[in-house]
């Protein structure tokens, strides 16, 4: 290697990438955690809840709604009770589709004047503020030789050996969080 950001190769002079002069390598193997809910299997888990409150004798005659947005699900009934068992079915299939019931948070029922009851879930498709500074933090805290950066909802852990990314999922798993999380973007 030659001085001023150049590198030797067969006679030809070459530049070397942005930082390597520097002695940075700029191409260290790391992950992405992030904390994502399948749509599609939440889209499939309502449709069997549909199926399954359309066959079922205490659900006859029963008015009840499920609305799906984004990244919500409302839920209305006659009753809490009758919303109280939509919910517990949802949830049975929501499981059964591999979708983590950390990842969905509940809201409260709130109730009309009418009787009726209404509960809105909310899917997380983000690692909170919050949550993603506990994982940097106790990344930063243990032994590893990684670096942990927080962008947009998500935490990319890097370091300069696979072992230690490897070490550090078994962290972070070992680490009793709020949510679900995934790993994944593995790049060398």
């Amino acid at each position: 290697m030659g001085s001023k950001g150049w590198a030797r190769r067969a006679g030809r002079r070459l530049p070397l990438a942005p930082g390597a002069a520097a002695g940075l390598d700029r191409r260290m193997p790391s992950f992405d955690i992030t904390c994502e809910v399948d749509l599609t299997e939440v889209k499939n888990a309502t449709n069997m809840v549909r199926k399954e409150l359309q066959t079922r004798f205490d659900f006859r005659g029963v008015v009840w709604e499920m609305v799906e947005e984004k990244n919500l699900i409302t839920l209305s009934a006659e009753s809490e009770y009758k919303l109280e068992a939509i919910l517990e079915v949802l949830r049975d299939r929501l499981s059964r589709r591999g979708v983590s019931q950390k990842n969905v948070e509940v809201g409260k029922i709130e109730t009309s004047s009418t009787g009726r009851a209404r509960q809105v879930l909310t899917l997380r498709d983000s690692i909170p503020a919050d949550i993603a500074k506990e994982i940097a933090v106790s990344l930063r805290g243990s032994a590893l030789k990684v670096q942990a950066a927080i962008e947009h909802g998500k935490v990319r852990v890097s370091g300069k050996k696979r072992d230690e990314l490897q070490a550090a999922i078994a962290h972070v798993r070992a680490l009793d969080l709020k949510i679900a999380v995934d790993f994944g973007n593995f790049r060398e």
